[in-house]
């Protein structure tokens, strides 16, 4: 028998033109931060990769004030389709700075360097696009005969998609006629930081995007600062209810993207090797730090067993390593913070009495990498089915008849995401009618794209993000 194995593809972290350091942008300047600098490090080699300046409270009120008067003086009042050629010049220059982007947000992140350079970037790109071309068209969209901008967005990132998460947030605020203060995550401000110098390159004018880095304070003091009049918040639920706390009686609207424990449903007349593929996207994509990931598997009892055979063999060939490597398909877990926490609850999956398979695949000594798991025999108990682990760690469970998938899919405090798998279109269609989840996806999973709504139910936030819904959140209607 003869065994093929993959010469290492790496890409040269050199175009990422990575700097050794980089300062916040303000009123459209690069600055120092009057906060404590951080250290930016490459989760698969544990280097420091940059030194950020960070913002303190002065930053905070210096940005909020400057995007106030741009708001005011400039971006609110021009024309729409003036805007939209700013829109259009970000995405533009997105495009052209896509493979600089994607290897500095493989570095930074983690993620395997072929999800940076065929899924965030582009998609990043596309925001920009689809939404300049509302920009002009704000009277057309539904909501009024003259919808106005609400004025200073704040708005607060993760850092599962640094770049994407970034995108997602300021080209509707832009579209729609707001100005930007952005706080990205602590672990992963580069890619929005050179998303700034874009804005910078883009003529913008000064004040209209503000990109300041920092920990968890900064984003406290965005939130509750009181010229802000619109927060956007994508993380962990409890970030989400106590910012959901501060903000009561406020005035300010809110939109909350928060965690997820989604449900893949596989039917037993669903084509199984599709399937298997969709349920491995589900989950293993971005190393599991997906909120609606697929983190759930319910399979009907009549094909569990094939399934899981299949999973694990498919599961088999995935390779962990460089994130740089063309050819791998799990990069690393972002921070040790994070590893920990995987280990932590893959451990409690053992001790109720889960069965735990994991990739034999070998893992890379330095860094923070974590072997694709998969738990079979799960209960709905157990805290592998109802925490999210934000990981490559799959929990699967069966069931026997459709009402006990929907109870299943259903008994959990979020509501982000589901999947469904069945050659019948009544039973998909019958399906999403009863799944809690703000998106279910049909015979595929996380797809994304810029004219559809994303957004979620119960502990999993509230509104919508993306697409003609999403303008919503951004204008006073």
């Amino acid at each position: 028998m003869t065994t093929w194995e993959y010469a290492p593809a790496p890409e040269s972290r050199d175009i990422a033109n990575l700097k050794p350091g980089y300062r916040m942008f303000l009123d459209g300047e690069f600055v120092e931060g009057g906060g404590e600098p951080l250290k930016s490090i490459n989760p698969a080699t544990e280097e420091v990769l940059a030194e950020v300046s960070t913002a303190d409270r002065d930053d905070v009120d210096r940005a909020v004030k400057a995007a106030g008067r741009a708001q005011e003086r400039v971006w609110g009042p021009m024309p729409g389709a003036e805007r939209a050629k700013y829109v259009y010049r970000i995405a533009r220059l997105i495009a052209e700075r896509a493979r600089e982007l994607a290897v500095l947000e493989s570095l930074d992140n983690g993620k395997p360097i072929r999800e940076s350079r065929d899924v965030d970037v582009p998609t990043a790109s596309a925001h920009f696009f689809h939404h300049a071309g509302w920009a002009d068209k704000l009277d057309f969209a539904g909501y009024g005969p003259d919808p106005r901008p609400l004025g200073v967005a704040g708005q607060v990132i993760p850092w599962n998609f640094p770049l994407l998460m970034a995108a997602w947030k300021i080209a509707p605020a832009l579209a729609c006629g707001n100005t930007v203060v952005l706080k990205p995550a602590e672990t992963t401000p580069l890619t929005a930081l050179v998303l700034a110098e874009i804005i910078q390159q883009a003529e913008l004018p000064p004040g209209v995007v503000n990109v300041l880095p920092g920990a968890g304070d900064v984003g406290a003091a965005v939130v509750g600062h009181p010229g802000v009049h619109k927060v956007a918040f994508t993380g962990s639920t409890d970030v989400g209810k106590s910012i959901q706390r501060s903000l009561a009686g406020s005035g300010k609207k809110l939109t909350l993207e928060l965690g997820g424990k989604a449900a893949n449903v596989v039917f037993d007349d669903a084509p199984l090797d599709q399937a298997v593929e969709g349920i491995v996207n589900g989950i293993f994509f971005n190393q599991g730090h997906v909120c609606c990931a697929g983190s759930r598997l319910l399979v009907q009892e009549s094909v569990a067993e094939e399934v899981l055979e299949k999973l694990h063999k498919r599961v088999a060939t995935l390779r962990v390593g460089d994130p740089l490597d063309k050819n791998t398909d799990v990069g690393a877990i972002n921070s040790r913070e994070q590893l920990t926490k995987i280990q932590e609850l893959v451990a409690s999956g053992e001790s109720e009495g889960a069965e735990r398979w994991t990739s034999p695949c070998p893992v890379p000594d330095k860094g923070f990498f974590f072997a694709p798991t998969v738990f079979a025999g799960v209960s709905q108990a157990m805290r592998i089915a109802r925490e999210e682990i934000f990981g490559p760690v799959l929990s699967v469970l069966t069931f026997r008849t459709p009402d006990e998938a929907v109870a299943k899919a259903n008994n959990t405090p979020y509501g982000l995401s589901a999947g469904v798998w069945t050659e019948k279109g009544s039973r998909i269609l019958w399906m999403a009618d009863r799944l809690r989840a703000g998106v279910v996806w049909a015979n595929t999973f996380n797809r994304f794209d810029p004219t559809a709504p994303f957004g979620g139910y119960r502990e999993s936030g509230f509104g919508r993000e993306g697409g003609r819904a999403g303008l919503e959140a951004y204008l006073d209607v």
